[in-house]
């Protein structure tokens, strides 16, 4: 199930662009934009406003890559793509070419051109462009530390239905 929705942005005169029409598409991305809409040491910051062309090798066709956030602070201005950190690596191939690991290897040729492509547009401009995964959200505070799952609970004996008390 896909967790996306419109934001209601609260400090409007703070985004850049329509703050009506600002669309999460992921719970990390609602968390990255409450987190930037209350940092008072954000300038302005928008959502998928920044549009930039990148080459994708697989179909040699230029497309368009909408960037997950722009955010100016006082010194400085970074471009941020929202990831899982497992995209942001090669995947494993665990010795067969499954339909899933083709699928995950194109999603990664995908992600890599985009990024290039962020890189220089943002170092074009002086601006920063950075990947933020699980672990930089968490190290941020933006999102809580995963708890460690427990451990496999026995199952509960049942009372004996015959045995008389």
């Amino acid at each position: 199930m896909a967790y996306s929705g419109i934001y209601k942005v609260k400090n409007r005169s703070r985004y850049k662009g329509d703050p009506d029409k600002v669309v999460y598409r992921s719970h990390w991305e609602k968390l990255a934009f409450m987190w930037c809409d209350n940092n008072t040491s954000i300038r302005k910051w928008c959502s998928e406003e920044v549009v930039i062309p990148y080459f994708y090798e697989v179909d040699k066709r230029y497309h368009r890559y909408f960037v997950d956030l722009l955010i100016q602070f006082e010194d400085r201005t970074v471009l941020v793509e929202i990831k899982p950190k497992k995209e942001t690596a090669p995947p494993k191939n665990r010795g067969k070419k499954t339909p899933q690991y083709l699928q995950e290897s194109l999603t990664y040729v995908k992600n890599v051109n985009k990024w290039e492509a962020a890189k220089e547009y943002a170092s074009d401009r002086g601006w920063e462009f950075q990947i933020w995964t699980e672990d930089v959200l968490q190290e941020m505070g933006i999102m809580k530390k995963n708890l460690k799952p427990m451990k496999k609970l026995k199952p509960l004996k049942r009372a004996n239905p015959k045995k008389k008390t």
